[in-house]
């Protein structure tokens, strides 16, 4: 990828870098456990972005 990013793009890549995060603990507790994991979880092997 580019060393010099367009602004568009590198907040896209924050959103994916924000967004790539586990589910936080209070909200498995809120939800007894029922949401353990991120639907939106990535690899940076696995899935490469469209970005």
């Amino acid at each position: 990828m580019a060393r010099n990013k367009h602004v568009a793009r590198k907040f896209r890549l924050i959103s994916e870098v924000r967004a790539n995060r586990r589910v936080p603990a209070w909200v498995m507790m809120r939800t007894d456990r029922k949401f353990t994991t991120h639907p939106h979880r990535r690899n940076w092997r696995r899935t490469k972005l469209k970005v």
